[in-house]
């Protein structure tokens, strides 16, 4: 992906982190690796385009984890993109 930030900028570095990392991260691991909100940092990265997604995982003892991965957008959601702007 074409980063338009600073490399060095928190964003930046969870942004390789999370493409590196094919499972995901959680919001814990996140912020002990980045420190700040970790919810905060994948909402300013979504907002500049990039494609982050929540995952649930439930383990055998009931207890859920969101991990945060980036992956590829749907056509679903390309085309709601496009038909926003076009509302807008």
């Amino acid at each position: 992906m074409n980063l338009t930030m600073n490399a060095e900028s928190k964003q930046a570095k969870v942004l390789n982190a999370l493409q590196a990392d094919k499972k995901g991260l959680t919001a814990k691991q996140i912020e002990a690796r980045f420190g700040g909100n970790a919810t905060a940092t994948v909402s300013a990265l979504r907002f500049k385009g990039f494609p982050v997604y929540a995952n649930e995982h439930t383990d055998t003892k009931g207890r859920t984890k969101t991990f945060f991965r980036v992956g590829a957008p749907s056509r679903a959601v390309i085309a709601a993109g496009y038909r926003a702007l076009a509302n807008a």
